[in-house]
């Protein structure tokens, strides 16, 4: 059974955090990929994933792990998105990021699935553990920026930045 997935069946939430000498005054956000094609072949366990580089949304603000959608406005929000696409990702120049595994391990309620992630113009291998938590798969992805060519998001001298992890997190249906 060969299975697609969107943004209307499935999340894509990217989860960034501050750093920096004035990170007391930045925020951890979650960005919310809003476009993106998975295609699962269920019986051979592989995934073709497919997300839209300028697709990312800003969700809002993280506290202690709780999401607090408004405490930036709607220009701001716009303006972290345009920052993000055009100077982190350069999206007019990587537009897609794909994911493609070679192999997945099914064991009860876990999936370790390994592959090529190409990012930013280049490839990396990455592994990724999805748990089955009810009637969903979860699977958190730490990436390193700089492992793809990225630098991480700076401002006021370096004072204020984007650590170089972020949390890809996606959740898709029960297969």
């Amino acid at each position: 059974m060969i299975m697609r997935l969107d943004a209307t069946t499935a999340d894509c939430t990217i989860f960034t955090y501050k750093d920096g000498l004035l990170s007391v005054v930045a925020h951890d956000l979650q960005i919310r990929v809003t476009a993106f094609a998975i295609t699962l072949d269920e019986p051979t366990w592989h995934l073709d994933a497919r997300f839209d580089a300028t697709s990312l949304r800003v969700t809002g603000v993280m506290r202690n792990g709780v999401l607090a959608p408004d405490v930036l406005s709607a220009a701001d929000k716009r303006t972290i998105e345009q920052q993000i696409v055009r100077d982190v990702l350069h999206a007019d120049r990587f537009p897609e990021i794909r994911f493609t595994s070679d192999t997945a391990t099914a064991r009860d309620d876990q999936l370790v699935v390994d592959g090529i992630l190409a990012l930013h113009g280049r490839e990396g291998r990455l592994t990724v553990c999805a748990i089955r938590t009810g009637a969903r798969w979860s699977a958190d992805a730490r990436l390193h920026q700089p492992d793809f060519g990225i630098t991480p998001y700076r401002a006021m001298l370096g004072t204020l930045r984007v650590q170089a992890d972020v949390i890809v997190r996606v959740v898709v249906p029960k297969l």
